[in-house]
This record gives C-alpha cells, structure tokens and sequence, in this order.
C-alpha cells in the first residue's frame, strides 16, 4: 500500500509542476462561478423587483440545464482526457516504464498509483464546486441539502470513470495527445452504447448496462441506488484491470488467446455482476431529497402494499399504425423498464410484456388519406419494413381480438394490468407528459383490487349536457375522454348516465349530477331526487341564468336561491359575460393541489352565471365556494346585450355591486355520515370548451376535480402532490450577489493562478 501512494505522490507531483492541472483548476472555478453567480443574480433581480418565486432555486440553480452542476456535466469530459493522457504515454515514450518494470513495484501497484493520483486531484475538483454547494447552505433558504450531496457523490463516481478511461487508454500508446483522441473515442462509445441493439432481447441489457448515459441523472435527482453506485465501481475495475493485462501483455511472452482470455475475463465479471446488482429485489434505494421527491408517495405505497405477494402482469399492446408506436418499440423496453422501476422498488414481481399488432388507428384523422385505397396489410407491412421488421412478427386485427378487444381503445397504446384474474387499462394520454403519472396508476391498481369504484351518475331526460358528447357545452372531456389524463375515468371513478323517467336513483353511488335541465321536472322525478337528499345522497346541482325557475322546486327546499339576472364582469380581452371568480379556503380544503391553486390566487372560469344567495334553516351548513370580486364585477338585472353597445353599471336598474357567490357547498350529518351537495349558477365551468381554454390561471380542471374527491370523501384521485418548495427565495440583494460575483469569478481564480505561477517559476529555478 505504502507503494501506491508513493507512486500516486509523484505522479502528483508531476502533476502539479505542470501548467496542465492549474490551467483546468482556474478554468474548471471560473466556469463554475460564473454559472452560479449568473443564476444567483437573477434570481435576486427578481426578489429585487417584488416577484414571487414558487420554484425550487436548489433545482433552478443547481440543476437545470443551465444550472451549475447540470452545466458542468455537459464539459465535464471535455477536462479527463487532458490530465490522463500522460499517465501511462508519458512513461513509455519516456523509457522511465522499463525502469519500474525493473523495480520491484507490481504493474498493478502502477496503475492503482496513477489511478489514486486522478482520485486525489477529482476531489480537489468536488471541493470546488463543493465551494459554490456551501455556498448555497448560506444564500439560499431551506436549501435541499440531502440532494446537493447526492449530485455531488455522482460528481465524483463520474470522474472516477473517466479517470480509469483515460488511464486505459494512455497505455495503449507511446504518444499522449492520441491517448487523448482515444479517451475522446472512449466515451463517445460509452454514451452512445446504449442505444445499439435495443430490439435484441438478451444485448440490449448489456449495452445499456455499459452505456454511462443517464447514470448520474438518479443521483442528480437525489436518488441514490445500489445499481448505481456498482456500475461506477464496476466500469472502474474494468478499464484498471484492461490497463493491468495491458502492461503485463506488454512485457509476458504469452500466447495471444492466454492474454484476450485476461481481457475477456475481466469484462465477463463486469457483465456478470452488473446484471446480478440490476435485478430490481437486489437494488437498495436512498432517496436524500428533502420532501422524498424521488419515492412513491404514502398512499401509493400502501396501494402497492395491499397487492401483496401475488404476481402483477403489465401487458402492452402496441399498435404498428398507433400514434404512439415508439412508445412499445423493442427499443424502448429499457426506456418503460425505467419507468415502472420506482413500482418495482415496493413490488419486485412487476411482469412488463409488449404484444405487437397492426390494427386501424381509430383516433388518426382522414383515415382515407392515410390508406389511400391500399389494404390495412399492405400499410401494415410497407409500414414494418420502413422500420425493419417484419410483420410476421405483429398479430394481425383477428389475433389480437382473440386476447382483448381494443376498438373502444381506439386500438392506441395501452397497457393492460391483470392481478388475480380482474384487468384494467391505464393509458397514455395526448398531453406533454404522456406518460400515465403516479396518480393514474394508482387508481388503475386500486381498481385492480376492489370490485367497485367511486361512481358518478349524470341525469338525462331533460336535454341535460351530455358526457358522450364532444360539444363545446357538453362534458365528456372530464368523465369519460379516455385519451385525456384528467377525466374522471382515469382517475379512479366510474361514470354513467341515468334516467329519472324510466328509473330509480340506485344506492351505494358517490354522486348524482344534475346539470342545465331544459325543461322541467316532474313531480315523480322531483320526488325521486328529493328522496335521494333525504337520504343523504351527495349531490352537484349546476343552474344557467334565464333558468331559474326550472331549480326553484329543488333548491328552495336546500334553502338556497338563484338570483335573477347575470353577473359581468367587462374586460378588455373578454366577454363581459365571462366571470373569475376566486377559491374561498372552505374549497381550497376539498382537494390537496385545490390548495396551491388558493394560495396562487387561481380563479375559476363562468361563461355566464349569475348570483346564488341562500338561508339558513338550519339542516345544512352552507359555506360559500367561489366569491366574484366586487370591484370589478356586478349582478345585472335587465337582459344583457354585450355585442351591440358597452355594458355599463346601472343602479336604477336594480344592478347591484358586491361580491357574490357562484358556488356553494352544503353538508349536514345523517345516519353517521356527512352529506356534501355542492350547488353552482353556471353549468359551462366543467363544459369540454372551458376545460379546454388556454389559460395559466383558471383552474377549473383542479376545481372540478376536487369537487368529485369531496363527494367521494378523498377517495379519488389518489393525491400524488408533494409538499411545496421551501427554498424559494435566496438571502442576498443583486448588489451582494455583484460583490460576490467579483470574489469568485476574480479575486479567487488570480489567487489560484498566482500560486501556480510562483510554484511552477520556484520548480523551474530548481
């Protein structure tokens, strides 16, 4: 051992007498103050200027692409191949090699030496922009610190990779600036690895294992995983052990197939024990972020506890026409294996398979023009082809349909989940995500494990909006748009329809829905719905203005009021029919992220409402939910006319300016429980063309929500939200954060360079 460091001494010696390793400290400090400091300061700018900052500045600062550490990953490769290329090069050119090979010093205690050395001066590395970490401790507030830590551990592993690179390849040459060129070579191979061969089953796990790309990401993210940490060590043993056969090659009179078997041998044990540290029951996890970002939420592991020790089977069917094909491609196993990796982590026994097969894509448009009179068979194989497969290998439209029809699918990628003989589908969606979240498989587990969901029940029968209609006053993109993340389908209920004419409310349902009737009810169906009050039925009853009268009989009996006439509220982008009015806390409270939306001052979109007041009488607790704003808005009586002239206040008219109303929820206890009815003066905030607005602030989607999780009493969705960001705000002014920029991206990096010079003039003296 004493022989190792004695080596790894000089080799730091000779190190450091050279302008080389001073040159990539001063550059290596500069770059990392300079994308600190620029960072710091705009985020101080900002505070500066009276803006708020709902953002993580750990992530923003640290880790975003312009981040600090995200930055210097980017040119971290660019730095190794400049400091190892003489490690090996330098003492065969040299002639010095044959003089060690004389010694008594083993090749092994060489190259662990040099390798020591490059460890040595990766640290003096980590302890500078470790400088910038510790600095954040101090500048910004709640800082995550377990994260910080975590990157900087991946910081180092990752050095420690290039370092036995490089130090391979400088023993494969006399000259250092090929050694170099090699290095350069070397890791382009290792990043690019993984993408070769991914559509073979059995290669397509070694590549990606040898593959470097993505294997700090987990650790940047403040995930810390066995695997992880044993591929490093292991792509480190295997170049230190290519270089050790190297030299011995180098010196030994062995038969060629003695020395490839030592190379061999050496990658078979990396293989080897890199796929025996990837089976998911042998991986240990560390999350270090501060909120447990990176680990299933409590719920969703207890969802996952509750499937116990029996076998879950992950089935996607994958359709060669489908919009999402590259979704299933034999390329991306890999990919999804990474995305069900964080369930594998509480549920070993995941079974992922892809089934392959070529059907019409019923949710591609102009269907004709796609065929252009060919057969589905000679797409399906033109279409193969062009990909390099053969179409022997997809089941045709019959053979699938033998296992599952997914026509009502509309035969998109979907993946079919079976435990214990029930199924169920979770989809992907056509939003930036795509992928189905953490909510959505959730609920998707959930309804694996019960026979029943929470059910909606919307009434029909009076021209009431419909959800199997995709009008832009209708409501099928929040119940039952399969393609669409946030209906209500893929987030755990189950939703139907219901005729009071023909049939009577059923019990056991979490919800009957009364929306915009056209014509009035009858007294039987009056009764029935009174009956299911009565009961303790939950209930949304959503009213238009002009339509009073035809809720009064309901309402009246809740004592609640819709008013007559509509509120405005004139702007000059909007209609002045289309009101925001705000979250009151009593809503915040019905649904997790409802309470971030509350405390955004997020409002609600009504295209047409009007004012709902209400008595006490003492059965029902009635709190309000949505409030407009008085000052920018009023309650108008007389009919409004708002495409022929300004709309204007008028109090001889009876318009009155106050804050109103437009949302109330009701709750009295019965037989136990609490009954929760919720009572709107606007029916288009759940329509398919509000929910569809593009708009950053309204939050009807989360509102809507939130109303269907109070009514099935938490139930669903399964809250996957975590806590808010601490760390929104740093400690310093933009005027500090300029004297600190002067400190650490001048004064330091002069210092260091100063020290340099004076070391290297004295060594040249000598």
């Amino acid at each position: 051992m004493k022989t190792i460091f004695k080596i790894a001494q000089t080799e730091l010696r000779t190190l450091f007498y050279s302008p080389i390793a001073w040159f990539l400290m001063i550059i290596f400090l500069i770059q990392c103050g300079i994308t600190y400091m620029d960072m710091l300061e705009m985020i101080a700018r900002e505070q500066d200027a009276g803006n708020k900052l709902n953002i993580s500045l750990t992530d923003f600062i640290y880790f975003g692409k312009s981040g600090l550490v995200g930055g210097v990953m980017q040119y971290l490769y660019l730095y190794m191949p400049l400091l190892t290329m003489g490690l090996i090069s330098r003492e065969t050119s040299s002639g010095t090699i044959k003089l060690l090979h004389a010694s008594p010093v083993k090749i092994r205690q060489i190259v662990l030496g040099k390798f020591l050395s490059m460890m040595i001066y990766s640290l003096l590395l980590l302890a500078l922009i470790g400088v910038f970490v510790l600095l954040g401790m101090f500048q910004i507030q709640s800082p995550d610190a377990g994260k910080l830590l975590s990157a900087l551990l991946g910081f180092f592993l990752l050095l420690c990779v290039y370092s036995a690179i490089g130090l391979f390849m400088s023993s494969l040459t006399n000259y250092q600036i090929v050694a170099a060129i090699c290095t350069f070579v070397m890791f382009a191979i290792l990043f690019y690895i993984g993408k070769l061969w991914q559509g073979v089953p059995f290669v397509r796990n070694l590549t990606y294992f040898l593959s470097v790309t993505g294997r700090t990401s987990n650790m940047l993210n403040g995930l810390i995983t066995t695997k992880d940490v044993l591929y490093f060590i292991l792509i480190v043993y295997l170049f230190l052990g290519l270089s050790v056969y190297k030299m011995q090659g180098d010196i030994e009179s062995r038969p060629a197939l003695v020395r490839m078997g030592r190379y061999v041998l050496v990658l078979v044990i990396t293989l080897t024990i890199g796929y025996i540290s990837s089976i998911p029951v042998l991986v240990g996890y560390y999350d270090a972020t501060a909120g447990k970002a990176r680990t299933l939420t409590k719920k969703a592991q207890q969802i996952i506890k509750e499937l116990g020790r029996e076998p879950l089977e992950v089935t996607a069917y994958n359709n060669l026409l489908g919009n999402y094909w590259y979704m299933g491609a034999p390329e991306s196993y890999n990919t999804n294996l990474g995305k069900w990796e964080p369930y594998m982590r509480f549920k070993n026994n995941i079974e992922l398979k892809t089934v392959l097969y070529y059907d019409s894509a019923l949710d591609v448009r102009n269907p004709e023009k796609w065929f252009g009179g060919r057969t589905l068979e000679a797409v399906a194989k033109r279409n193969a082809e062009s990909r390099d497969l053969s179409l022997a290998d997809f089941k045709t439209p019959a053979e699938v349909r033998k296992l599952v029809d997914l026509r009502p699918e509309m035969n998109r990628y979907v993946m079919q989940l079976k435990y214990k003989g029930r199924t169920t589908f979770l989809r992907v969606f056509d939003d930036m995500h795509q992928w189905p979240s953490e909510t959505e498989v959730s609920a998707a587990l959930k309804r694996l494990q019960q026979a029943s969901m929470p059910k909606i029940i919307f009434l029909t029968g009076h021209f009431e909006r419909d959800i199997n209609k995709a009008g832009d006053r209708e409501y099928k993109v929040l119940t039952n748009l399969k393609n669409f993340r946030n209906s209500l389908i893929n987030q755990g209920f189950d939703v139907d329809t219901l005729s009071l004419a023909t049939h009577d409310i059923p019990a056991g349902i979490s919800a009957l829905v009364l929306a915009d009737p056209k014509t009035a009810y009858t007294h039987a169906e009056l009764a029935k719905l009174q009956q299911y009050i009565d009961n303790g039925g939950n209930m949304l009853i959503a009213g238009e203005p002009g339509k009073q009268a035809l809720l009064s009989p309901l309402l009246n009996r809740l004592g609640v009021k819709m008013m007559d006439g509509v509120l405005v509220q004139p702007t000059k982008e909007l209609a002045p029919e289309l009101v925001t009015p705000y979250l009151t806390t009593t809503a915040a409270g019905f649904y997790p992220p409802l309470q971030h939306s509350h405390h955004d001052s997020a409002y609600i979109s009504m295209p047409g409402v009007t004012a709902l007041t209400y008595t006490d009488t003492g059965s029902f607790t009635i709190k309000p939910l949505l409030m407009t704003n008085g000052r920018s808005g009023w309650l108008k009586k007389d009919k409004l006319v708002s495409d022929s002239a300004e709309v204007l206040f008028d109090s001889t008219k009876g318009d009155e300016r106050r804050s109103f109303a437009t949302a109330l929820g009701l709750t009295r206890t019965l037989n136990g429980k609490e009954q929760r009815i919720v009572i709107t003066s606007d029916a288009d905030f759940i329509s398919n063309a509000e929910l569809q607005r593009f708009n950053m602030r309204a939050a009807n989607f989360v509102f809507n929500t939130g109303l269907f999780c109070w009514m099935s009493y938490g139930q669903f969705p399964i809250d996957s939200s975590r806590p808010p960001a601490k760390d929104t705000k740093v400690l310093l002014t933009k005027n500090q954060v300029k004297i600190a920029k002067i400190i650490f991206i001048w004064i330091l990096p002069c210092i260091l360079l100063a020290f340099g010079s004076i070391l290297l003039i004295r060594r040249k003296r000598r």
